[in-house]
């Protein structure tokens, strides 16, 4: 653009583009366009450190194991069935093989019911770690 001098010597500016960039930015509002604003000020990336990274998907890839695990628990104890009739039974084996086994129907009842409950519990504290979790 070229710059025209007035008689008493000074340039007079040509604001006419800037005039109709407004005026095409003011009527894209009014129809009701997202205007994005231009940014002057750009901030830089910061570096992130590659084996960090990796460090973390790891993390997070062991908490989504974690829950995949937890599901397959509770689906196989949704599954169990007790009968009123002791055709259930429910063992514990320790390291030096000492046994624990009944066939109480209560009993592996209240076992199993806080088992569940414990499961889901712990399966919504691991999803809750992977919804906060940041990489």
């Amino acid at each position: 653009m070229e710059t025209k001098t007035r008689q008493n010597g000074t340039a007079k500016k040509e604001n006419a583009t800037v005039k109709k960039e407004v005026q095409k930015k003011l009527t894209e509002e009014a129809i009701g366009k997202n205007v994005v604003p231009e940014r002057t000020n750009t901030v830089g990336k910061p570096t992130i450190n590659l084996d960090d990274r990796i460090q973390k998907f790891e993390k997070l890839r062991g908490l989504a194991t974690q829950r995949e695990r937890l599901t397959e628990t509770l689906n196989e104890l949704t599954k169990f069935n007790y009968n009123q009739d002791g055709s259930s039974s429910f063992h514990i084996r320790d390291s030096r093989n000492l046994e624990f086994k009944t066939t109480n129907s209560n009993l592996i009842k209240l076992v199993t019911t806080h088992l569940q409950s414990t499961l889901e519990h712990r399966k919504s504290e691991i999803e809750e770690l992977i919804v906060q979790f940041e990489l």
